[in-house]
C-alpha cells in the first residue's frame, strides 16, 4: 500500500484462463477462495467456477466446476463451511471444507457437489455475500433489492431493503462490525447502514 506497486498472481489454472474472477475471501491457512462467474456474449456463456490459491502466488486449483455463474464467496465463523451465491439461479450453496483448498462434495443430483442450502422464490439474483458473527449469510439480492439473511440450516431470516434494483455488495466495518456498507450499483453509490448485528472479522492478507 505504502509504494502503490502492483504485482499479477495469476492468470490462469492448469493451462484454462481465468476468464471472470469476482469475490474473494481469505481463510486462516494463507490461502484464498475466489469465484469465477466467467463472461456472457451474445449467444453463450461460461461455466463458471470457484478456486483455491495461495497469498504468495506459489499454487493454485480449481475447486468446484461447473457452476451457473458463482459470485458471492464466503466462510463460517470456524471455517468449515465454504458458501457459494449463483447470481442467475439465486441459489446459495454449501460445502463442508476438509482441508486448506479441498471441499466435500454431494453426489448427484447436485449439479456441482454443493448442498443447496437456500433457494430464493420468484425471479431473483444473487450477488455477492458477506457473513455475520453468528454464522447468518448475508446476500446481496438483485432485482427484489436487497440484503437476504439466511441461518447456516438454510432459513431466511430477515430481508432488508434496498432503494434500487442493483444492490450488489455487502461487507461489515465500523465500531463492533456493526455498519453495513452496501454498494448500490444502479446509481454508482456507496451507503452505510447500521445493522442489527455484527460482522464476522475478516482474516487479514497473508504474503
Amino acid at each position: 500500500m505504502a509504494t502503490g506497486r502492483a504485482e499479477v498472481l495469476y492468470t490462469e489454472c492448469d493451462g484454462k484462463p481465468l476468464n471472470g474472477p469476482n469475490d474473494i475471501v481469505f481463510d486462516a491457512h494463507g490461502g484464498f477462495w475466489f469465484t469465477d462467474l466467467g463472461k456472457v456474449r451474445a449467444r453463450s456463456m461460461d461455466r463458471g467456477a470457484v478456486y483455491y490459491a495461495r497469498c504468495d502466488g506459489s499454487s493454485i486449483r480449481e475447486v468446484i466446476f461447473p457452476s451457473m455463474t458463482p459470485n458471492g464467496v464466503g466462510l463460517s465463523p470456524d471455517g468449515r463451511t465454504l458458501y457459494v451465491a449463483e447470481t442467475e439461479t439465486s441459489r446459495l450453496r454449501a460445502y463442508p471444507v476438509t482441508a486448506p483448498g479441498e471441499v466435500g462434495m454431494e453426489a448427484w443430483p447436485s449439479p456441482n457437489g454443493g448442498r443447496l442450502l437456500y433457494g430464493s422464490p420468484g425471479y431473483q439474483r444473487f450477488d455477492s455475500l458477506a457473513v455475520e458473527a453468528n454464522g447468518n449469510i448475508c446476500v446481496a439480492t438483485l432485482v427484489r433489492a436487497g440484503i437476504s439473511v439466511i441461518s447456516p440450516v438454510g432459513e431466511l431470516v430477515e430481508f432488508h431493503v434496498a432503494p434500487e434494483p442493483y444492490c450488489t455488495n455487502i461487507c461489515f466495518g465500523g465500531d463492533g462490525l456493526r455498519t453495513a456498507f452496501i454498494t448500490l450499483s444502479g446509481t454508482g453509490r456507496l451507503i452505510a447502514v447500521d445493522w442489527p448485528r455484527s460482522g464476522l472479522p475478516l482474516h487479514p492478507r497473508f504474503g
